[in-house]
């Protein structure tokens, strides 16, 4: 019995290794924000360490119920004083490494929930 749709209308995480994902079969290698309601921008941080509360304050403008932050290849979690917009807006942010970022994401987005992943692709050397 098949459990899946045939079709998805909304942007998925296709496939993510090592430095990359692709979102609908189409490759990313740099950092990303993408949202189950189809917006989907570059995010300015080619590593953690370059995240500040500036990237965190973009993200709450997009009033989703959740934001999945998938922060790299190993888990790392933000600075509380970087989700205070979105606090105050009373968003939930989960951390998990990027992959696992991934596969949440997609559950959450199929499930029809407003969701917004935030994720780090770090470069692979």
């Amino acid at each position: 019995m098949k459990l899946q749709p045939d079709r998805s209308t909304i942007q998925t995480v296709t496939a993510h290794g090592p430095g990359w994902v692709a979102i609908n079969d189409e490759r990313i290698e740099s950092s990303v924000v993408i949202s189950s309601r189809g917006e989907r921008f570059d995010w300015d941080c080619p590593t953690f360490s370059h995240l500040g509360a500036s990237h965190f304050a973009k993200l709450a403008a997009l009033d989703a119920e959740l934001i999945i932050f998938g922060s790299g290849l190993r888990l790392r979690f933000p600075q509380p004083a970087w989700l205070a917009d979105l606090m105050a807006k009373r968003v939930g942010v989960e951390t998990m490494d990027t992959a696992a970022a991934c596969r949440t994401y997609n559950i959450l987005a199929a499930e029809g929930r407003h969701v917004v992943a935030a994720l780090v692709i770090e470069a692979v050397v």
